[in-house]
């Protein structure tokens, strides 16, 4: 892949849910809700105080991230469908 977000952006790839619900019942498609889950792909170098100075992000490649329902940007790359989201958009990293 030949993406790489700028400044505080973040590439995410989303994580499937589980098909079936805890009694054993199996959800269509249809009924289910995008994840809120999802894997960081790649990270842009950070955002930028007024001073210039480089604010470091605070995830990075592999790290499995929990965002809001609605955040991001869904984009299309190589087939893939993928988010892009400011890093604030993330709500934390699983451990």
């Amino acid at each position: 892949m030949a993406f790489k977000p700028l400044h505080d952006r973040v590439l995410v790839r989303r994580v499937e849910s589980e098909e079936k619900t805890s009694g054993g019942l199996i959800i269509p498609d249809s009924a289910k809700e995008k994840p809120s889950e999802g894997e960081v792909v790649a990270c842009g170098d950070g955002a930028r105080k007024d001073s210039g100075e480089l604010i470091e992000m605070a995830v990075k490649a592999g790290d499995r991230v929990l965002f809001g329902k609605w955040s991001g940007t869904e984009i299309t790359i190589d087939g893939e469908e993928l988010l892009i989201m400011k890093e604030s958009d993330i709500l934390g990293v699983m451990a």
